[in-house]
């Protein structure tokens, strides 16, 4: 897989979409700024944006992503519920009011934000999100920040439902890097052909000077973002950078004429579990 990527590269997910394997992330993008960077990574030429409810800049990253004047069937947009909404109804309310706020005729992938609001919650907003799948208003579904005992608790009641009314699971959408490389998480999505999108891949610029880093940064001319930002992309990670900063918003797209070998990968093998951000993967059932 990893030789022949380039930055048109997509994984199809179970739904039968295709997903970029290079994403755009905005969280923590101020409403003032997104419709102008946005706009920039995809005259830059990334084609996949990945916002959510409570970043509060759906209405400014969706017109940034139109703006350049691409086809909407070769972009690619992402929202999310938000933890505190995860219930049937607010989940539901939560797909048309990003529509609305957006403007786009569907969203290609609508998430569950976290794995909050207790079982019936969860399932609540999962039955939310097939409804809306079925009716056209999303085309692929997923989660974000679910633990193994999150998604098996989805998949045996997928297991009880009528064919139609379970859902098709696309994605986990979770912290993912050298430092917190999730093996159980990981291995149960891939068993499942669910797609594993990587927030937070460069680890928010804290290890940019880590003595694993730095030789291999050396080694291939490139910058350590780019060998992390890499390190996902040949793990089958979809991959999430986020900077406001247009230079490097460029940079982050340069990470398709190298590739690190085995012994590389091999030294990036830290089995460590340290993230960087929230880790609602260990929630109990109960929460």
């Amino acid at each position: 897989m990893a030789a022949k990527l380039d930055i048109n590269s997509k994984v199809r997910m179970n739904s039968g979409y295709e997903i970029p394997l290079l994403g755009y992330g905005v969280y923590q993008t101020p409403a003032a700024e997104a419709e102008d960077v946005t706009h920039h990574a995809i005259k830059s030429g990334y084609r996949h944006v990945d916002s959510a409810t409570v970043y509060k800049n759906e209405q400014p990253s969706a017109a940034g992503m139109l703006k350049a004047g691409i086809p909407r069937d070769q972009l690619f947009y992402t929202s999310k519920v938000p933890p505190k909404s995860i219930n049937y109804e607010d989940a539901k309310a939560c797909v048309d009011e990003s529509l609305k706020t957006t403007g786009l005729e569907y969203i290609d992938l609508y998430l569950l934000h976290a794995p909050y609001g207790g079982k019936e919650g969860r399932l609540g907003a999962w039955k939310a999100l097939v409804e809306a799948a079925k009716d056209g208003k999303v085309r692929s579904i997923g989660v974000s920040n679910y633990g193994v005992q999150h998604l098996e608790e989805l998949e045996a009641w997928q297991k009880q439902q009528p064919k139609d009314a379970a859902g098709i699971l696309s994605v986990n959408q979770v912290e993912l890097h050298p430092w917190l490389a999730r093996p159980d998480i990981v291995t149960w999505c891939q068993q499942r052909n669910i797609v594993l999108e990587a927030y937070s891949p460069l680890v928010r610029n804290t290890r940019a000077d880590d003595p694993l880093l730095t030789p291999l940064a050396k080694k291939h001319s490139k910058s350590p973002a780019q060998v992390l930002l890499r390190w996902g992309l040949q793990k089958g990670f979809v991959i999430l950078p986020k900077s406001v900063t247009k230079s490097r918003i460029e940079e982050n797209r340069h990470i398709y004429d190298f590739e690190l070998d085995g012994e590389d990968l091999k030294s990036l093998e830290t089995g460590v579990y340290e993230p960087c951000a929230w880790d609602p993967t260990v929630a109990p059932l109960s929460q």
